[in-house]
């Protein structure tokens, strides 16, 4: 089944959803009901009386799978305003709806189910369209279920009525549903917010704030490692560090034009002498004024500048979810100023960057194409023409590289057109991580140039890029990835060693702090039974473990397990070396 006869078949259940609830709930309003990526919802004001709960969803189900039998065509009807509005004089919904469809002078159309059958089967929806024409036929009884019950605002917006939003699962056939809903319970298995508790690595608190993650040193480990090597990656093409402030006057914003397009999203800061400064949401105009410091030849270019720091973005807390979505989000930002013939060099390097990056951890990529709606060009920075020609620039570079790419309009940062990595993970899930934007806006904002060889100024560009995107957000992916098994490398404890008893928990600590002197993050733990120690070990998916007794201190050898059981038989030195190695090397 394509793509469109998915959707028509989850927009059919839809309706199918509101007829039961109507039958079921008399007093509920519809409003609208929009098949989705795994399915379909609806949303109902249930405001004059009582409304379902998650126990009676089966009871809903059933209803609609009674409705099917009779459902054997949906028809549209245009109509007039009139007509429209005197069907659904008394769902304010509707009507707010049929004024806007006026306002686009579009048609006004019906959509009935089951239009020449019972009246207890038939349902009318004002609706664009996209059905299953002949759904008692088309829509296999075991290929949907309902899922859930969530609240939502009237169109999103919070000033507006809360809803009671009904969720829905639905696929081409039972097969493909089953398979999903084992794919989600593996999600559930592996939710960044339940390992990451489970594992130590971050906390929140309710007096530091929603949104705000909190990182124990076990975390912290975590994301130093994984900084670290992209910032080895980076060094080796040639950055060099820079360090901003996190605040910045409000003249800086309005010069590069933040201050206009991310008014509600800026955390602002009023001094007690009456002067206006904002949390920095993004580090690109601080990073400007560093290149504009000084005047640059051409044989200087390009300056690559690298900078992890955090921004602030003034997130609904409605949004606000685990690492996914936060108000303090570290970047591994850096920002490349070079001359219109030098970006397509610096695309590849960064590019061989992020590649490098997610190849070691088994992802796989397909790149976005984030272009400008170029109906929309107001909410963009720049003219049309900067804006078409940086985009047939990323076009071509993306043609170069023999990509699998393809175009998004209306996905664009607001100062130029981006590629955007798509990673897709262990589950088959796909998320937008790495991402490379070029900016022809800002260098004009800021009047950035260098001094060419003929003695003349030349406008330069900028590329941004964030080869995490977001270190938050990269570890939720990755923990979700892996499970929680992170490598050898990354682990926040890479060896653990059980002493047999306490005679031989001093020659554990030994080894241990032999261990530390080279940088391998190695424990001693010695209370509890041996066996459940064992137990915790793998529980904690700490890479490697040694049991210490009297066999290993009378031959100076250990036996190196691994959390998966692979055990070798090693002298000390040579454990030394292996782990030093591995962990240089990034190899395990």
């Amino acid at each position: 089944m394509n793509q469109e006869a998915l959707d028509a078949l989850r927009h059919t259940l839809a309706h199918l959803l509101a007829v039961a609830v109507k039958e079921l709930y008399p007093h509920a309003q519809p409003t609208i009901g929009p098949a989705i990526d795994n399915g379909f919802y609806y949303d109902f004001d249930f405001s004059d009386g009582p409304k379902p709960s998650e126990a009676e969803l089966t009871k809903i189900e059933q209803k609609m799978r009674e409705h099917l039998k009779h459902w054997d065509l949906i028809q549209a009807e245009e109509t007039t305003e009139k007509d429209a509005r005197a069907y659904f004089e008394h769902n304010p919904y509707k009507l707010e709806l049929i004024n806007e469809i006026l306002d686009r002078k579009e048609v006004l159309t019906l959509y009935h189910s089951d239009k020449s059958g019972e009246d207890t089967h038939r349902f009318t929806d004002l609706c664009r369209g996209g059905h299953a024409k002949h759904p008692n036929k088309e829509i296999p009884s075991t290929a949907f279920c309902l899922d859930r019950i969530a609240g939502a605002y009237w169109r999103g917006d919070e000033h507006n009525p809360m809803l009671t939003r009904i969720y829905g699962l639905a696929f081409e056939n039972n097969e493909a549903l089953v398979a999903y809903k084992a794919q989600r319970e593996e999600a559930r298995k592996r939710d960044h917010r339940k390992l990451g508790k489970e594992l130590d690595l971050f906390t929140f608190s309710e007096l530091v704030g929603a949104g705000l993650p909190l990182w124990t040193p076990r975390g912290t480990i975590v994301r130093h490692e994984l900084d670290a090597f992209v910032w080895e990656l980076r060094s080796a093409q040639g950055y060099e560090r820079v360090t901003i402030p996190h605040i910045t006057k409000k003249e800086l914003y309005e010069m590069s034009g933040h201050w206009d397009k991310f008014a509600e999203e800026l955390f602002k800061v009023s001094t007690r002498e009456g002067k206006q400064y904002a949390l920095k949401p993004m580090n690109c105009p601080h990073h400007t004024q560093i290149f504009a410091r000084r005047p640059h030849s051409y044989r200087e270019m390009p300056q690559r500048y690298a900078e992890t720091t955090m921004v602030y973005r003034d997130e609904q807390s409605g949004e606000l979810g685990g690492l996914t979505r936060v108000l303090s989000i570290t970047q591994d930002d850096s920002h490349i100023f070079c001359r219109a013939s030098q970006l397509k060099e610096e695309y590849m390097r960064v590019w061989d960057i992020v590649e490098t990056l997610y190849t070691k951890f088994d992802f796989s990529l397909r790149v976005r194409l984030s272009f400008h709606e170029p109906s929309e060009l107001a909410k963009y920075i720049g003219t049309k023409e900067i804006w078409e020609h940086a985009e047939n620039t990323l076009r071509a570079i993306a043609q170069e590289r023999n990509a699998d790419f393809f175009e998004a309009p209306g996905e664009a940062a607001m100062y130029g057109p981006k590629l955007d990595f798509m990673a897709t993970d262990s589950l088959g899930r796909e998320h937008q991580v790495a991402t490379i934007q070029l900016d022809m806006n800002l260098p004009e904002r800021f009047d950035l140039s260098c001094v060419n060889e003929t003695g003349e100024k030349e406008r330069i560009v900028m590329i941004h890029s964030a080869i995490m995107g977001s270190i938050e957000r990269f570890a939720a992916v990755l923990l979700e990835h892996l499970g929680g098994i992170l490598p050898y490398w990354l682990a926040p404890e890479q060896l653990r060693i059980l002493p047999v008893s306490e005679t031989h928990v001093h020659a554990a600590e030994a080894l241990m702090h032999r261990l530390l002197g080279a940088g391998i993050r190695t424990t001693v733990e010695s209370t509890d039974s041996l066996g459940k120690r064992i137990r915790a070990v793998k529980q904690d998916k700490v890479p490697y473990y040694i049991v210490l007794g009297d066999k290993e201190l009378d031959t100076s050898t250990v036996a190196l397990e691994t959390r998966d059981g692979k055990k070798t038989t090693l002298s000390t030195d040579d454990l030394h070396t292996l782990l030093l190695t591995q962990k240089q090397e990034r190899s395990a």
